[in-house]
């Protein structure tokens, strides 16, 4: 007996088979390497006879048709009408079609322009976004591996205004607040926010206040755990991995 594709529940695998079917999008299916549902088989057979049922209706229709002469006919039946035209006095006519001719061919290769300007104003405007947040997100302790994620996070929260990354809000026309409620909130707000709300983005030790509170332990209790008098290897290797930087300056210190 041949095998179904696709079996609605597990109720319709075949017990001594069930280790070929995989549980996929509320159905089972036979795990086999490029098999395709008959359905959507026949749907892409479908839509390639329709492609080529068109393609030939197309190719019949204009069969013995040579583009380039017709676009050379065109341009004579113009001059020829434009002949006429003048013949009978009619220069505003004439003036005013040449006039809309260029006019197309100037706004199709504006928008060209235009598409290409905005494309390369959006591109720079992320390049400019991304910087300024990994740049001020790396004071924070900033993963490595977390900027693909916190610059896109700011891509959907900031734009550039005069050059300066702003902060809007949702409905992308209103200016967010920063801390007092009055001024706009700035980028180190922003990354303050990102440290509280996505503390996955950033080293153990990029809490606000973090390191200043290990210094501030290590100074009350003024012991540098790297000095002779005051030797330390537990508390080196947790200095170290909270605290790299405050671990090198104590080390430079004993």
């Amino acid at each position: 007996m041949a095998l179904q594709f696709k079996c609605k529940s597990k109720d319709e695998v075949p017990v001594e088979h069930a280790s070929l079917y995989v549980e996929r999008e509320g159905a089972w299916w036979l795990e086999v390497e490029g098999a395709v549902e008959k359905s959507k088989l026949d749907e892409f057979r479908n839509h390639n006879a329709a492609l080529s049922q068109e393609r030939d209706a197309l190719k019949q229709r204009f069969e013995g048709i040579d583009p380039d002469e017709v676009r050379k006919l065109a341009d004579e039946k113009r001059k020829l009408e434009e002949a006429q035209q003048l013949k009978s006095g009619e220069v505003e006519k004439v003036v005013e079609a040449r006039v809309k001719a260029v006019k197309t061919e100037l706004d199709k290769q504006l928008a060209g322009v235009t598409g290409e300007r905005d494309t390369l104003n959006a591109r720079l405007t992320a390049i400019q976004i991304d910087q300024a947040v990994v740049t001020e997100a790396t004071k924070r302790g900033l993963r490595v591996t977390a900027i693909p994620d916190i610059t896109g996070r700011a891509r959907s929260a900031f734009c550039l205004v005069n050059g300066v990354p702003q902060a809007f809000e949702a409905d992308g026309q209103t200016v967010r607040a920063g801390k007092d409620g009055v001024t706009p909130l700035t980028l180190a707000e922003w990354i303050d926010l990102q440290v509280s709300e996505a503390p996955h983005l950033f080293e153990s030790n990029a809490g606000s206040g973090a390191a200043g509170s290990a210094a501030a332990r290590l100074q009350t209790s003024a012991k540098n755990p790297f000095k002779r008098e005051t030797w330390n290897l537990t508390e080196q290797m947790r200095l170290l991995k909270t605290d790299p930087q405050l671990a090198a300056r104590m080390k430079a210190a004993a």
